[in-house]
């Protein structure tokens, strides 16, 4: 089995310092031109802005990324277990980086931003990520994880309109609501079925047992747990939308009753 490779260790250091460099010096300076809320934000808004900026441009760089090795990689799609995995170390690299990156400001800016359920989804999908980049293994099932990255850019867009003083019965915040919530479903949930039947067909072959121990506890256990918060982020958003949705209605119900009263 594969170490840690020289290339993969310089992508994931690239990664960290780049999303470092993101967060301290590039979405400040772009945030505050093109965003004149922005600079009226009290500091803890700030590093969540910020933090939520460099977000969004990881999603869009892995899931893009994700996307093209799950069509055109047909390594991995014909052997998902230990198919030729060097496209899919260098977007898992490039997460890995993030992830590491996103803890540390995550500790350092506790008041801010500090989550446990982000802690330990962190932790849960570097684990995860350890096996795919040091022993090359599983790589199909760990680029799929990173379809879910598409649902980030509407759930952080939702804070930015909360943030600027959006109505929630505004349209772009409905509009960018309903998105999210369609999107979160398609990206999240509804490719559960896909992902352990894909699970459930390797299950008990030749490339199964070939997997250590301690690889199909990482691999199984980390899909339950990042799925179990998955579900519970899917209720919470479904329950938001729906709210934003009846909030929505109100002003235009309201008024159609006044007309008639008059």
């Amino acid at each position: 089995m594969e170490a840690f490779s020289l290339r993969i260790l310089l992508i994931s250091v690239s990664s960290f310092f780049t999303f470092q460099w993101l967060f301290h010096r590039v979405s400040p300076r772009i945030s505050s031109k093109v965003s004149q809320g922005f600079v009226a934000l009290s500091d803890k808004q700030k590093v969540e802005w910020n933090s939520r900026t460099v977000s969004t441009f990881h999603a869009l760089v892995v899931g893009l990324f994700c996307l093209y090795i799950l069509r055109f990689d047909d390594a991995i799609n014909d052997d998902p277990v230990w198919g030729d995995p060097t496209l899919v170390k260098i977007n898992v690299g490039i997460t890995s980086g993030y992830l590491i990156s996103d803890l540390l400001l995550i500790f350092y800016y506790w008041k801010a931003i500090g989550d446990k359920f982000f802690v330990v989804h962190h932790l849960a999908a570097l684990y995860a990520y350890y096996y795919v980049l040091g022993q090359g293994m599983l790589p199909y099932f760990a680029n799929f994880r990173l379809l879910a990255e598409f649902s980030t850019p509407c759930v952080n867009q939702r804070w930015f309109f909360e943030v600027l003083g959006y109505p929630k019965s505004s349209k772009p915040n409905i509009a960018n609501g309903v998105a999210m919530a369609v999107v979160f479903f398609l990206v999240r949930i509804a490719v559960m079925p896909l992902y352990y039947s894909r699970m459930w067909s390797v299950y008990g072959t030749e490339a199964f047992y070939r997997l250590p121990y301690s690889g199909r506890v990482a691999w199984i256990c980390s899909s339950i747990c990042l799925d179990v918060m998955n579900t519970m982020w899917m209720h919470k958003i479904a329950r938001g939308c729906y709210w934003v949705m009846l909030s929505g209605r109100r002003p235009k119900a309201t008024t159609q009753e006044n007309g008639k009263a008059e």
